[in-house]
């Protein structure tokens, strides 16, 4: 079948699909880079275990050791995937030379260390998101924002201030909105004896960070919640309710949900209009958890295309969408290609959808007949459209692009130690 008897059958159900791949075109979607290389980041020993609750499983190779070999593995991400790219940075990927006066710890990092990721976006035309690094660090002690260590508290909100600063400097330097993103692995593995105390210091440190000035229409920090991490499998001082309690207590902070930082039994995409039914913002961190938050390679899967399907019903320009997994086990590249691919089409489906009337069978309560329809919608040619949208992006189309990975593996990865 040809995109132009495709646009046909859609337009029966008086869905336009010019105007979906128009839409589609011009919605951002981070991509994270630490999936290069397994969140070591840049200010550390390469060889310092990751901590925190943060863990990378496999040893496939190739990994990214400099900036360099990772921005050259994200150049060839973006040469493969369709639609507007947007980076992700962790401050832990600041970039230390002479130039700038050589390494600084977390507390005292300047916009300057992140000048040569500015010069890596501005050339391609791409905005920033950035996330202070709360982790894998000598001062977790083991905690950070909530610890009742008066010191390392004033480290790390130190360190917080430090980053909004730098997303304002993102924002200004590059033309787009940076979203800014507060998560820590703070908790305990056993019961603890106090909860309301680490999070009275959690909202303490973090009104400390937001008090920095910054600039609301182009810097938007949010909060992010988790069930549980390695080593913090009783207690999480940012849980989901306080997360979403401290958003909706400020009109400077918006909230993130992560869909595997969740009880497997929990569908973020049932979450996201209860949000957006009050909230004018809101953020995703979209990733693929098996059982627990085990940062799997993002598929076409049914939440995928759930969350997706409530991303463009409640607002589409209303959510900052982002990607967040980390497998070592499997061609990185590969599994950041796959991830953006997957979403994008996740997306465009949720776009070619007649929702408008499928809510008119939902209000007139005629469940059998909206029943049938969302079933029929599932043998649309749908590959046609994604077909289409990847030509007019000039991209390569499904079954075009493996190959090249597989030829970058043998010319580039392949010599990495």
């Amino acid at each position: 079948m040809s995109y132009t008897e495709a646009k046909r059958a859609y337009a029966l159900l008086g869905v336009d699909t010019d105007a979906a791949i128009e839409k589609l075109m011009t919605v951002p979607l981070a991509l994270h880079c630490w999936q290069g290389d397994d969140v070591h980041g840049f200010d550390a020993d390469p060889d310092t275990p990751l901590t925190g609750g943060i863990q990378t499983t496999g040893n496939y190779p190739g990994r990214a050791r400099t900036p360099e070999e990772l921005m050259a593995d994200i150049d060839k991400v973006i040469s493969l995937v369709p639609g507007q790219v947007k980076l992700n940075l962790h401050a832990s990927y600041a970039i230390f030379d002479e130039e700038n006066g050589g390494w600084v710890d977390r507390d005292k990092l300047e916009p300057k260390h992140f000048k040569k990721w500015v010069d890596f976006c501005k050339a391609r035309g791409i905005g920033c998101d950035f996330n202070p690094t709360f982790f894998s660090h000598p001062k977790c002690d083991p905690l950070t924002l909530s610890s009742p260590n008066e010191k390392t508290r004033k480290f790390w909100i130190d360190h917080g201030r430090a980053c909004i600063r730098i997303s304002q400097y993102l924002a200004d330097e590059l033309k787009t909105p940076c979203v800014m993103n507060i998560w820590t692995g703070d908790g305990f593995k056993d019961i603890p004896a106090d909860r309301i105390g680490p999070r009275r210091r959690y909202k303490e440190s973090i009104d400390a960070i937001l008090a920095e000035p910054f600039d609301k229409q182009k810097v938007f920090p949010c909060v992010e919640s988790k069930v549980f991490g390695i080593g913090v499998e009783s207690y999480t001082v940012g849980s989901a309710e306080w997360c979403l309690k401290y958003a909706a207590g400020r009109d400077d902070c918006i909230c993130l949900l992560d869909n595997g930082h969740y009880h497997p039994t929990e569908l973020v995409s049932d979450k996201i209009s209860s949000i957006l039914l009050y909230d004018e913002k809101m953020a995703l961190h979209l990733t693929r958890g098996i059982r627990w938050d085990s940062d799997h390679a993002v598929l076409l899967d049914d939440e995928s295309k759930e969350i997706c399907k409530e991303v463009v019903r409640c607002g589409i320009d209303r959510v900052f969408l982002a990607l967040d997994f980390f497998d070592a086990s499997i061609n990185r590249i590969a599994a950041w290609t796959t991830g953006f691919r997957s979403v994008q089409k996740a997306l465009l489906l949720a776009l070619l959808e007649p929702h408008e009337a499928l809510t008119r069978l939902q209000d007139a309560g005629e469940r059998t007949e909206l029943l049938v329809r969302q079933e029929e919608l599932k043998t649309l040619p749908f590959g046609e459209v994604w077909g289409e949208y990847c030509r007019r992006c000039q991209k390569p189309q499904d079954g075009q692009w493996f190959a090249e990975i597989r030829q970058y593996e043998k010319e580039i990865l392949s010599k990495r130690g």
